[in-house]
């Protein structure tokens, strides 16, 4: 399979031994009731297996609603995905599930859902900073209106949060943001970590500009995760997004899916480039 014919969304690529492994959200019906999440390998980037389930979703009790956005990251030997399911209060969360190969079968692993039980949320990625692992994730627009992107420090096996979530930004703030009526939702989706040669810390994240979904990115002013950061200008802004960084054969990609259209969506995959303290697409 080629990426145009791989019809998912939120794609994640996580990279080992020269050998990538692909996964997103099932696009079918916008990811509901899916019955979880596959995972597709590859050695070149170009041509990728048929997809291979990694967690089934029906057999754990976490089918009721929403299966989205998985991402898999080597935490202590272990790989580790993050993944949003609807909780027993309807609402969703992410969840934290483990499996002893980046192919699976993953299982849950967290005391539940790892965001606030009370609160909408979606998309959580995992960062270590100084050994110390955190959450940062969406509280959605669905609950609050203005959508914005918070963290929380994990529990060091990751089965919980340990720390009072702090609310980084909203939907609405950036200086590039739509100015809306009042009432009209503002969304946040998709943020991810990374870290440039030069030690600068960046975030990528997703919204939508008029009607097109975009890529948008943070940088953090001292270097480290907290309220000290500035947007800059989205480096994706054609209906793209819900992305992430990652290193292939010394190049630098970013992956996301594109269009925003449920049935349509395809992984696409750009080369990007550091600029000292920021990122560019190539």
């Amino acid at each position: 399979m080629k990426c145009d014919e791989i019809n998912i969304r939120d794609p994640f690529i996580f990279t080992e031994n020269s050998k990538y492994y692909l996964y997103g959200t099932r696009a079918a019906d916008f990811g509901t009731h899916t019955g979880g999440f596959d995972v597709y390998t590859s050695e070149d980037l170009i041509n990728w297996s048929e997809p291979k389930e990694c967690f089934n979703s029906e057999e754990h009790g976490l089918n009721t609603n929403v299966n989205w956005a998985p991402e898999v990251h080597k935490y202590k030997g272990m790989y580790f995905m993050l993944a949003t399911f609807t909780k027993p209060n309807n609402l969703r969360g992410t969840y934290i599930l483990c499996a002893e190969t980046p192919e699976g079968p993953f299982v849950p692993y967290s005391n539940g859902a790892v965001t606030p039980y009370d609160w909408e949320c979606l998309d959580g990625t995992l960062y270590v900073e100084e050994g110390k692992p955190y959450i940062i994730f969406c509280h959605e627009h669905t609950q609050i209106i203005d959508g914005t992107i918070c963290f929380a420090q994990l529990s060091d096996d990751l089965k919980e949060i340990i720390s009072k979530p702090v609310t980084l930004f909203s939907a609405s703030s950036p200086y590039w943001a739509d100015k809306k009526a009042d009432g009209q939702h503002y969304i946040t989706d998709g943020p991810f970590m990374f870290r440039t040669k030069n030690k600068s810390l960046l975030m990528i994240w997703s919204t939508f500009i008029g009607d097109s979904y975009i890529e948008a990115l943070v940088r953090f002013k001292d270097g480290k995760l907290n309220e000290n950061f500035e947007h800059l200008d989205p480096i994706i802004t054609d209906d793209g997004g819900h992305g992430m960084i990652f290193k292939a054969n010394d190049k630098l990609y970013l992956t996301f899916h594109s269009p925003n259209k449920t049935g349509s969506e395809k992984v696409k995959l750009v080369e990007i480039t550091e600029n000292g303290d920021t990122i560019t697409v190539k």
